[in-house]
């Protein structure tokens, strides 16, 4: 049963919507990462939160969800725009991180905590309140 005020239907898209989402499970809390492939492929930090990669159900009727694949992760970005909308780790296909900021609301998504945070550029004040990692926790 989901939490209260974790709502299970959200929808995001891509800054041009040609490519959109529908997500039927509730999102883990978000996460900001500070690590240098975030920082690259977003321009600044990343907020994402996690969640069970079958319950993203992905419209994109043109082919324009694209993946950039390293190692260790793999980025979905709408090639069409340019925004970064989906990392997964490889050692986690399970699971896919969305971009918070590509859904239409965030509303009662909470922060976690803080991905290396001693990495974090020195425009970023870190919220305190939140536990901060070296690494990436214990995704």
């Amino acid at each position: 049963m989901p939490e209260p005020g974790r709502p299970t239907d959200r929808t995001g898209a891509c800054l041009c919507g040609a490519v959109t989402y529908h997500l039927t499970e509730p999102l883990a809390d978000v996460l900001h990462c500070h690590c240098e492939n975030c920082r690259r492929t977003t321009g600044n930090f990343v907020a994402a939160a996690r969640i069970d990669s079958a319950a993203i159900e992905v419209t994109d009727p043109d082919g324009h969800l694209t993946w950039y694949r390293l190692p260790y992760a793999r980025y979905g970005f709408c090639e069409r725009c340019g925004s970064t909308l989906f990392w997964v780790g490889a050692d986690h296909e399970g699971a896919t991180s969305l971009m918070v900021g590509s859904l239409d609301s965030a509303d009662g998504l909470r922060l976690g905590g803080v991905w290396f945070s001693a990495d974090a550029q020195g425009h970023h004040v870190l919220p305190g309140d939140v536990p901060h990692f070296d690494g990436n926790g214990d995704y």
